[in-house]
């Protein structure tokens, strides 16, 4: 059986990251190494991790791009769902997100903003699609 486990953001502060994500979307710290280098945060069936740029490099020996924040995100988003949109984005905007695009009410009545979390990752956060 072949199942779609983690995603795992390479950030230059592992610990900084997953307290955004912890204090923003409620999500509690399953474990990080003492190094503070990896991370896991629980967050359902599958886990968002987070590794420092450092120790992604030492596996990933053919290199990456990294999400500079003078950059665009990259063209992959995060996706949060919630019943208020507009309390949810303030809150992340007060923990270090950067409000990236107005709130909409698509064609299909979903209510959709979009931030820039303190990485540079795109973050959607929106309504349940009915």
């Amino acid at each position: 059986m072949i199942k779609f486990k983690y995603i795992i953001l390479y950030v230059e502060d592992v610990e900084h990251s997953m307290n955004f994500y912890k204090n923003t979307f409620g999500s509690e710290i399953k474990f990080i190494t003492p190094e503070k280098d990896y991370g896991e945060l629980l967050t359902g069936e599958t886990t968002l991790a987070f590794a420092s740029v450092s120790l992604a490099g030492s596996n990933i020996k053919q290199g990456f791009l990294t999400s500079k924040t003078e950059d665009k995100p990259f063209g992959m988003e995060l996706g949060f769902t919630t019943d208020n949109v507009e309390a949810l984005v303030e809150k992340a905007i007060k923990n270090g997100a950067v409000f990236y695009e107005d709130i909409a009410v698509k064609p299909w009545g979903q209510k959709t903003a979009y931030i820039k979390d303190p990485n540079n990752y795109l973050v959607e956060i929106c309504t349940e699609i009915q």
